[in-house]
């Protein structure tokens, strides 16, 4: 039998007795009374094993999942990769007209998902994990300390950001980089204090 903390739900999501919903198996114990299996929907391997199920590419590795960093209930980024030129791995999640990544959507209860392209190139997967802030320019401050900055204009700073520091959280653990971002205008200033 398979157990649902309330806790373990998407915040704000209410589920009625007998809906069919998909969920994570997180723990599974030896009772007395047979096996006692603990399930999610807030975990961040929820997302992985959404995206498994829904894309085909991904599971017969055409398309390769590098993370998933979750804040649940507001945003997922996912960051993939095609190993076929032929194959566009943000096109395989999306699906003809969107019809894939609308089902993910659905299950995550209306969550966003920021599909992120990735690269080996730490600058390049910086500034594609910062989405949808464009135009961003990205230097690697200490390789061993992870640390980067992005430089950003005025307009794209907040979007960088996000609402409630959630977009700039999410692509630091998806990087697993430090990320600061600061305007040139900001990083000129702070060179003319010093």
């Amino acid at each position: 039998r398979g157990v649902l903390p309330r806790t373990e739900l998407i915040p704000g999501e209410t589920l009625k007795m007998g809906t069919s919903i998909k969920v994570y198996i997180t723990k599974i114990e030896s009772t007395p009374k047979g096996p006692f299996i603990l399930v999610s929907r807030k975990h961040q391997n929820f997302v992985k094993r959404l995206f498994e199920h829904e894309i085909p590419e991904l599971a017969d590795g055409v398309v390769v999942m590098h993370g998933v960093s979750r804040e649940p209930g507001v945003r997922s980024k996912i960051a993939i990769e095609s190993l076929d030129p032929s194959v566009d791995a943000i096109g395989a999640c999306i699906g003809e007209k969107g019809s894939r990544i609308g089902s993910i959507i659905k299950e995550l209860n209306g969550e966003k998902v920021d599909l992120i392209l990735y690269s080996k190139q730490p600058e390049e997967f910086i500034a594609n994990a910062l989405s949808p802030a464009k135009n961003l320019n990205v230097s690697i401050i200490d390789e061993k300390k992870k640390e980067a900055l992005v430089i950003a204009d005025d307009e794209n700073l907040s979007l960088a950001i996000g609402r409630r520091g959630i977009n700039i959280i999410l692509a630091s653990r998806l990087t697993k980089f430090k990320i600061t971002v600061k305007t040139l205008k900001e990083i000129n200033e702070e060179i003319n204090e010093k």
